[in-house]
C-alpha cells in the first residue's frame, strides 16, 4: 500500500492498522485502483453519516469520539458516502464501499469495538 501521501503520513497508529486490515481484507480482483487514501476518506464520510445521524458525537469532557446506541441504515451510508466520493473525484464502486464497511465492521468485531450480531 501506498504510505506517500499526506493523509497516510499523519495517520494515528490505530488508525493505520485499521486501514492496513481493510486493504489485506479485500480481494485483489475488487480491490482495483483503491488506495489507502480511498479507504480513509471512506472511513471518515462513514463517521460523517453516523455524526448526522446522531450516532457518533465528542464527549466534551474528555474529547473522544462516542458512539451512541441506535441502528445504522447501511444502504443509506452507503449511498451517503458513493455521493460524498462522487462528489470528491474519486471513483470507487458501491461493491468496494461495501467491502470496506464489512471488513471495518470484522475489525471492530476481532478488537472487542463491537458485537457481533
Amino acid at each position: 500500500m501506498d504510505y506517500n501521501s499526506i493523509e497516510t503520513a499523519l495517520m494515528e497508529p490505530e488508525e493505520k492498522e485499521l486501514v492496513e486490515y481493510i486493504f489485506r481484507v479485500i480481494p485483489d480482483q475488487d480491490r482495483g485502483e483503491l488506495t489507502g487514501d480511498d479507504i480513509l476518506l471512506v472511513l471518515d464520510l462513514m463517521d460523517d453519516y453516523l455524526e448526522e445521524q446522531g450516532l457518533l458525537s465528542e464527549n466534551p469532557e474528555t474529547g473522544e469520539m462516542e458512539y451512541a446506541e441506535g441502528e445504522v441504515d447501511e444502504t443509506a451510508q452507503l449511498d451517503y458516502v458513493l455521493a460524498a466520493m462522487k462528489e470528491e473525484g474519486r471513483p470507487i464502486s458501491a461493491v468496494q464501499v461495501q467491502l470496506i464497511q464489512d471488513a471495518e465492521l470484522q475489525y471492530g468485531i476481532e478488537k472487542g469495538y463491537y458485537e457481533e450480531e
